[in-house]
């Protein structure tokens, strides 16, 4: 008799197990070999109640120090970050709270402005969508999907989950509401078809952990200079990796973290360092890279 300690694993069957060096070649729209976006992360948090990263130690709600520097980043950080992505023209997937559009609209306006790609963010950062029930999630996802058609124009083709918290049902959910790729998970460097429940397919597309301001900056503590460098690092790595298969390089960056001034300007190194190779590489948007895989029907 079999132990039952050695059965296999659940698994969340979404899609197989594939090596990296394994898979069909393929080039980039423009045909180069590193595709690299910016997740801009636009969040709104409820004032005394609710979740939200921190800067000094958690105190009984209302928190007015944690909650007052995270709005640092409406109030002052967005601008500087667009200010500086403008110097460099560079794009933004740009990933909205659409609780910003009573509280700040003006700041998703210069947004859809610039060009960016509006990414559907959960209503707000204050709360998880891991714990609703269907009806509930399945509510929020098509809610969030309406609110940014109707105020910025085109409904949202991605969304990233507020802390990336799924239920089991959110890949299924993303794609019966019309979402066509997710940010949540991080297990690899090119997009990944997911398996949904209809049969509608769902694209992975990379979103990073680590090349993530809030686990490295406020998880680690890493100095910005640090982080700057790890972004440097990290691009000059997967430009040479390139060479061999199809990447896709995400930098996940808040307002309210590289907004800050002395943070701001190593930043800027680090994005010039990567523009100064724009020639090389396919600087884009995850909702791009999304309509590029879909017109690579034998990838993924």
């Amino acid at each position: 008799m079999s132990d039952p300690r050695y059965n296999t694993l659940p698994h969340h069957g979404r899609f197989a197990y594939s090596a990296i060096h394994q898979r069909p070649d393929f080039h980039w729209p423009n045909g180069s070999r590193l595709a690299v976006y910016l997740g801009f992360n636009i969040e709104h948090f409820a004032f005394g109640e609710g979740l939200g990263a921190n800067l000094g130690p958690v105190t009984p709600h209302p928190d007015v120090l944690n909650y007052t520097w995270r709005e640092y980043g409406n109030r002052v950080g967005v601008w500087r970050c667009l200010e500086l992505f403008d110097a460099l023209a560079l794009p933004a997937g740009t990933l909205v709270n659409t609780a910003l559009y009573d509280h700040c609209p003006e700041v998703i306006a210069a947004c859809v402005a610039r060009g960016d790609e509006i990414i559907g963010h959960g209503h707000t950062n204050a709360e998880r969508q891991s714990s609703m029930p269907e009806a509930v999630e399945r509510a929020l996802l098509q809610s969030c999907r309406d609110s940014i058609a109707r105020h910025s124009g085109a409904a949202p083709t991605g969304w990233l989950s507020p802390w990336i918290a799924e239920s089991h049902l959110t890949p299924d959910l993303l794609a019966e509401t019309g979402y066509g790729y997710s940010l949540n998970w991080c297990h690899d460097d090119q997009p990944v078809a997911m398996r949904t429940r209809g049969g509608q397919r769902l694209w992975s597309i990379p979103y990073p952990q680590e090349l993530n301001d809030i686990p490295m900056v406020m998880g680690r503590q890493m100095d910005m200079k640090d982080f700057a460098q790890m972004i440097v690092d990290n691009f000059d790595e997967m430009l040479a990796q390139s060479q061999s298969q199809p990447l896709v390089m995400g930098i996940a960056l808040h307002p309210y973290i590289v907004g800050q001034p002395y943070r701001l300007r190593h930043l800027r190194r680090a994005l010039q360092r990567i523009a100064a190779h724009r020639q090389d590489i396919w600087f884009t948007t995850p909702g791009r890279i999304a309509e590029a895989m879909d017109a690579l029907p034998a990838v993924g």
